[in-house]
């Protein structure tokens, strides 16, 4: 299959290959004429004429970034054979007038078979199939000419003539394999060996092109693999990336020639069907072809001494001519891959309407996020923290957006703040904020020894992050207000690099400032990591808590959760606690600390002091 810049490349080609014929044509006809040898010429500038019109009919008929694959295919046949014909008509010329000696013609077209060589190996050098045959076309008859002259130096020009051939050959090839190398590595992903990313768009682009002048259908599939952070952080980089050459083989086995195939980055890869017509397109057809390759990459990796089982989320998008931006529409194949991750990894999303209608309003949240931080929309709420007593000993800042007249859900927002960076001033301002709440509420007297801030992981693996809650601290915090804070961490950090994350919470913690494991039980958590992070606090998440009031469940989790923290010397805070039924069973069970609409929801902070001040 060529790429589009090579077809560019052979379209730049006719027009100077035309004039380099015609002209020196004309100048041969006139030679021809003045030598009264005329007519022979004229029936062969007329042959050239006719196959010059042709290939600037192949010109105009060129379409950059339009013609679909089999136009293309077509149109590159007919130039190969058009430089065939043009290149051809010198050496029929060579032929017709060899034998004019007395006129000395022969020299000329000699020399020009000779240039005719010359320029067919440097103009057409990026394409073996068109300059070896053209090369062979014009010198071979050369030689064989000097070698029917039958004498010694017609001989000795015959091997000199080879020779000049196979220099030729020597050098247009090793220029034309130059010319593939720096193609092939401006194009291709050095590891995998598939397109990449550069190229891939490059490409997709021409095709939206294509599909708005035919209206022709294709389809995209976008691959990331679960999990594969797990493969380099407990193996090596070394096995990662085997397997990613190993994923690759298998993606390129399976798609075959069907597919523009392309490493996305890291451990995401994308494969581009080729055009349809509307009526051969199903998208059944797409979706049992992802089936397909989700299994065979499921299949186990034999690497090195490993035996490593894979899984991949795949995002599928239809490309119609009503797409008209190449970001609009990855951000939407990436959008329906995150949604197959969402719903537990190991999936296939198409992306649909009702996908269509999450990423409007994920784009209208977006922009209104960034308005809303501007204006300080976004602020915190403080929901109360309860001993066994029933006694208020602290807080959590939760943050709240009210837009207009509604709440936006922190679910919502937070992800979306995560994604476009937002969240490390976001964070830093409610950082901020919920500092000068804390030592509001000491000066009014409002006794309490927990008060718990939310820490994004983003925030974390910020390079200053440490250096700005120390420069937070010494404004605002003495050694015992210090004391009382707890950073609420979810277990979302352990899937990050984990020894840098523990490096900054470790410089956190000198500042007198405690750690908390938010949602715990649901995610990445393990005892290793439990013994690995130097958090003070596990906090059980609300999905546990709510099975409480339901009798015919297991409730076993959440004194196992309890017996953990026993365990680790960590004490244990419930959230979502909504009825007495539960509020009962976990002081039996031996829980520390309880918030939940069974005792208040989040407050402002002038209704928290209001309610619990002196």
């Amino acid at each position: 299959m060529f790429e589009e810049k090579n077809y560019q490349f052979y379209y730049n080609q006719i027009i100077l290959i035309i004039l380099l014929s015609l002209l020196p044509g004309l100048v041969f006809v006139i030679l021809a004429w003045m030598h009264q040898v005329v007519g022979g010429s004229l029936f062969w500038y007329a042959l050239l004429l006719v196959t010059s019109i042709w290939g600037m009919q192949l010109k105009y008929r060129y379409e950059a970034g339009v013609m679909d694959f089999d136009a293309l295919s077509q149109w590159y046949g007919n130039v190969k054979i058009f430089y065939y014909a043009i290149f051809s008509l010198w050496t029929l010329l060579f032929i017709l007038y060899a034998a004019e000696v007395e006129s000395k013609l022969h020299y000329i077209v000699i020399f020009t078979q000779i240039t005719s060589s010359v320029v067919a190996s440097v103009l057409l050098v990026r394409d073996r199939k068109i300059f070896i045959p053209i090369l062979l076309i014009l010198l071979l008859p050369l030689s064989l000419y000097f070698f029917y002259i039958d004498t010694l130096y017609g001989y000795v020009l015959s091997l000199f003539n080879l020779f000049f051939l196979a220099i030729l050959l020597y050098a247009s090839n090793s220029t034309y394999k130059l010319i593939r190398m720096n193609d092939y590595q401006a194009k291709h992903d050095m590891l995998t060996g598939l397109y990449n990313r550069r190229y891939f768009l490059t490409f997709l682009e021409n095709l939206m092109k294509r599909l708005g002048k035919s209206k022709k259908v294709a389809y995209l599939l976008l691959i990331d693999l679960d999990y594969f952070k797990t493969i380099n952080d407990s193996l090596g980089h070394d096995v990662g990336d085997k397997v990613l050459e190993a994923v690759a083989r298998r993606i390129k086995n399976y798609a075959k020639k069907r597919y523009i195939i392309a490493r996305f980055g890291g451990d995401e890869f994308v494969l581009l069907s080729l055009e349809r017509k509307v009526d051969e397109y199903s998208i059944d057809d797409a979706y049992a072809f992802a089936q397909g390759l989700l299994s065979l990459l499921k299949e186990p990796y034999r690497i090195q001494q490993h035996r490593l089982y894979i899984s991949a989320s795949i995002g599928i998008k239809v490309i119609t001519a009503t797409v008209t931006s190449t970001n609009e529409f990855i951000k939407e194949a990436d959008i329906a891959m995150y949604e197959a991750k969402e719903k537990g990894r190991d999936g296939i999303i198409v992306f649909n309407e009702a996908l269509a209608k999450r990423v409007q309003i994920y784009h209208e949240t977006e922009q209104k996020l960034y308005f809303a931080f501007r204006n300080r929309n976004i602020v915190l709420y403080y929901q109360p923290l309860f001993d066994k007593n029933k006694r208020v000993v602290g807080s959590e800042a939760l943050v709240r957006w009210k837009d207009n007249n509604r709440y936006i859900s922190p679910e919502i927002f937070i992800p979306i703040a995560e994604k476009t960076g937002l969240i490390v001033d976001i964070g830093y301002y409610l950082l901020e904020e919920a500092f000068k709440t804390l030592v509001e509420w000491d000066q009014e007297g409002i006794s309490i020894q927990h008060f718990a801030i939310n820490i994004s992981v983003k925030q974390l693996l910020v390079e200053r992050f440490a250096e700005q809650i120390e420069i937070l601290c010494e404004q605002y915090l003495c050694e015992e207000r210090r004391n009382k804070v707890y950073f609420e961490v979810t277990e979302s950090v352990l899937a990050e690099d984990i020894s840098r994350i523990v490096t900054v919470m470790e410089k956190i913690k000198k500042l007198g400032i405690r750690f908390s494991m938010d949602d715990f039980g649901t995610g990445y958590s393990s005892l290793s990591h439990l013994k690995e992070l130097p958090i003070d606090q596990i906090k059980i998440d609300k999905s546990f808590v709510s099975y409480l009031s339901q009798k015919d469940l297991d409730h076993t989790m959440v004194p196992a959760i309890l017996s953990i923290a026993k365990l680790f010397d960590l004490s244990v805070v419930a959230e979502g606690v909504e009825t007495k039924e539960q509020f009962d069973f976990l002081i039996e069970q031996g829980c520390d600390f309880f918030q939940g609409y069974y005792f208040n929801k989040a407050i402002s902070k002038d209704e928290f002091l209001f309610l619990y001040g002196r």
